[in-house]
This record gives structure tokens, sequence and C-alpha cells, in this order.
């Protein structure tokens, strides 16, 4: 009999980027992840921890996963992150002029937002809705 995969958990989320400097100014000061020592590898990138997660930046200005159109979307593939308050974080994002997509009301159970990295990589930042 074959033994099946089993998870501990999801440890980290790698996305590409093409600009370091403005992604690292993204992921650090607008979302407030602290960012990790990361190991010295022969490409630019940086690791940032998201809870007991991570998310590992990786600059590749030639990917293919690189979203051209910043258009914000809860259907386009996406990372989402729970947040402790809806409403600090909108209006956190609101103050550093960070385009949003509002879903006070997904028929998900999550309050949503979502926004988009400088290379158009979607965020969602969420928190369980009240009943």
């Amino acid at each position: 009999m074959l033994n099946m995969i089993e998870y501990e958990q999801l440890h980290h989320v790698g996305l590409n980027v093409t600009d370091l400097a403005k992604s690292k100014e993204f992921y650090g000061s607008v979302l407030c992840l602290p960012e990790l020592i990361r190991p010295p590898f022969d490409f630019e990138g940086a690791w940032y921890a998201a809870g007991n997660q991570q998310i590992h930046l990786l600059v590749l200005p030639e990917s293919q996963t690189i979203r051209r159109d910043p258009f914000l979307s809860s259907r386009e593939g996406h990372i989402a992150l729970r947040v402790k308050s809806y409403e600090n974080s909108l209006e956190w994002l609101k103050k550093h002029h960070i385009a949003v997509l509002e879903k006070p009301n997904s028929i998900s159970g999550f309050a949503q937002l979502f926004v988009a990295d400088p290379d158009g990589n979607l965020i969602e930042l969420h928190v369980e809705r009240s009943s």
C-alpha cells in the first residue's frame, strides 16, 4: 500500500517581482510584514514573515506569472492573509494611496480587501465576518 502525502502546513508562497526596491517598500512598509534573513542566492529577492508562513519575493522580470494589468479581481489567483481589523487595514491602505477592491459582505464568510503589489500580484486581506 502506498503512503499518501501528509501535510503539516503551508510554509511559503513565492511571488515573482521585477523591481525589488518597489516590492520591498510595498511588502515591508505598506503591508507591514517583517523581513526575514534570506540565504545568499545568486538572484535578487526578499523573504517576509506572514504569521507562521512566509512570502518569498523572487526577482524575475521575464516571469510568465507577472500580471501586466493591475486590475483588481477576487477571481484571479491570489494569496490571502488574515488581518485583525478590516477597518484599520482599509484605512491604512487608503492612507498609503493603495487601490483596494472592498468586499465587506462577501458570501465567503470573510470581509475581504484585495490589493495588488507593484507587479500586479493580488493579495487578499480578510477577517472572519461576524455573524
